[in-house]
Protein backbone atom coordinates (compact mmCIF):
# COMPACT_ATOMS: atom_id res chain seq x y z
CA UNK A 1 0.00 0.00 0.00
CA UNK A 2 1.32 3.41 -0.93
CA UNK A 3 1.90 6.16 1.56
CA UNK A 4 -0.55 8.43 -0.26
CA UNK A 5 -3.32 5.79 0.15
CA UNK A 6 -2.64 5.72 3.90
CA UNK A 7 -2.64 9.53 3.98
CA UNK A 8 -5.98 9.66 2.14
CA UNK A 9 -7.54 7.15 4.53
CA UNK A 10 -6.19 9.02 7.54
CA UNK A 11 -7.55 12.31 6.18
CA UNK A 12 -10.95 10.73 5.57
CA UNK A 13 -11.00 9.31 9.11
CA UNK A 14 -10.10 12.68 10.59
CA UNK A 15 -12.72 14.46 8.44
CA UNK A 16 -15.37 11.93 9.42
CA UNK A 17 -14.50 12.29 13.12
CA UNK A 18 -14.67 16.09 12.88
CA UNK A 19 -18.05 15.98 11.15
CA UNK A 20 -19.39 13.53 13.71
CA UNK A 21 -18.08 15.61 16.61
CA UNK A 22 -19.72 18.71 15.10
CA UNK A 23 -23.02 16.87 14.65
CA UNK A 24 -22.96 15.68 18.26
CA UNK A 25 -22.12 19.17 19.54
CA UNK A 26 -24.99 20.65 17.53
CA UNK A 27 -27.44 18.06 18.88
CA UNK A 28 -26.29 18.76 22.43
CA UNK A 29 -26.64 22.50 21.88
CA UNK A 30 -30.15 22.07 20.45
CA UNK A 31 -31.16 19.97 23.47
CA UNK A 32 -29.75 22.29 26.11
CA UNK A 33 -29.54 25.86 24.85
CA UNK A 34 -32.23 28.41 25.57
CA UNK A 35 -31.38 30.00 22.21
CA UNK A 36 -32.02 26.83 20.19
CA UNK A 37 -35.70 27.64 19.41
CA UNK A 38 -34.76 31.10 18.12
CA UNK A 39 -32.00 29.62 15.98
CA UNK A 40 -34.35 26.96 14.58
CA UNK A 41 -36.81 29.74 13.71
CA UNK A 42 -34.03 31.67 11.96
CA UNK A 43 -32.94 28.56 10.03
CA UNK A 44 -36.54 27.92 8.96
CA UNK A 45 -36.85 31.55 7.86
CA UNK A 46 -33.60 31.30 5.90
CA UNK A 47 -34.84 28.12 4.18
CA UNK A 48 -38.12 29.85 3.34
CA UNK A 49 -36.27 32.85 1.90
CA UNK A 50 -33.99 30.55 -0.12
CA UNK A 51 -37.03 28.83 -1.59
CA UNK A 52 -38.77 32.12 -2.39
CA UNK A 53 -35.52 33.35 -3.94
CA UNK A 54 -35.25 30.24 -6.10
CA UNK A 55 -38.82 30.76 -7.32
CA UNK A 56 -38.11 34.42 -8.03
CA UNK A 57 -34.90 33.55 -9.93
CA UNK A 58 -36.75 30.99 -12.04
CA UNK A 59 -39.52 33.45 -12.94
CA UNK A 60 -37.03 36.25 -13.66
CA UNK A 61 -34.94 34.01 -15.91
CA UNK A 62 -38.05 32.75 -17.68
CA UNK A 63 -39.24 36.32 -18.28
CA UNK A 64 -35.85 37.15 -19.77
CA UNK A 65 -35.40 34.03 -21.95
CA UNK A 66 -38.83 33.04 -23.28
CA UNK A 67 -39.35 36.21 -25.36
CA UNK A 68 -36.21 35.21 -27.29
CA UNK A 69 -38.20 32.30 -28.72
CA UNK A 70 -40.49 34.69 -30.62
CA UNK A 71 -40.84 33.53 -34.22
CA UNK A 72 -38.73 30.42 -33.61
CA UNK A 73 -39.95 26.88 -34.00
CA UNK A 74 -38.06 24.37 -31.88
CA UNK A 75 -36.84 21.18 -33.48
CA UNK A 76 -38.23 17.86 -32.31
CA UNK A 77 -35.09 17.18 -30.27
CA UNK A 78 -35.25 20.64 -28.70
CA UNK A 79 -38.91 20.18 -27.86
CA UNK A 80 -38.17 16.78 -26.29
CA UNK A 81 -35.39 18.20 -24.11
CA UNK A 82 -37.49 21.19 -23.12
CA UNK A 83 -40.48 18.93 -22.40
CA UNK A 84 -38.38 16.76 -20.07
CA UNK A 85 -37.15 19.83 -18.22
CA UNK A 86 -40.62 21.36 -17.96
CA UNK A 87 -41.84 18.06 -16.47
CA UNK A 88 -39.04 18.25 -13.89
CA UNK A 89 -39.97 21.84 -13.05
CA UNK A 90 -43.66 20.90 -12.68
CA UNK A 91 -42.74 18.00 -10.40
CA UNK A 92 -40.51 20.28 -8.30
CA UNK A 93 -43.31 22.87 -8.04
CA UNK A 94 -45.80 20.22 -6.94
CA UNK A 95 -43.28 18.99 -4.38
CA UNK A 96 -42.86 22.55 -3.05
CA UNK A 97 -46.62 23.02 -2.79
CA UNK A 98 -47.08 19.67 -1.05
CA UNK A 99 -44.25 20.37 1.41
CA UNK A 100 -45.60 23.84 2.19
CA UNK A 101 -49.13 22.53 2.79
CA UNK A 102 -48.27 19.40 4.75
CA UNK A 103 -44.72 19.74 6.07
CA UNK A 104 -43.94 16.41 4.39
CA UNK A 105 -40.76 16.79 2.33
CA UNK A 106 -40.26 13.12 1.52
CA UNK A 107 -39.54 12.27 -2.09
CA UNK A 108 -40.77 9.01 -3.54
CA UNK A 109 -38.54 7.04 -5.90
CA UNK A 110 -40.35 8.18 -9.06
CA UNK A 111 -40.08 11.87 -8.12
CA UNK A 112 -36.42 11.46 -7.17
CA UNK A 113 -35.66 9.93 -10.57
CA UNK A 114 -37.58 12.68 -12.35
CA UNK A 115 -35.82 15.44 -10.42
CA UNK A 116 -32.45 13.84 -11.28
CA UNK A 117 -33.47 13.81 -14.93
CA UNK A 118 -33.68 10.05 -15.24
Amino acid sequence: MRSSDNDDRARQSVNHAQIERGRQAREEYERTSELAPAIRHFERTAEFLDLVGACHAFVATTNRVVPGLRGRTLSGDEQAVLGENVARVRAALEWIEHAAQTGDVDVDAALARLLRGQ
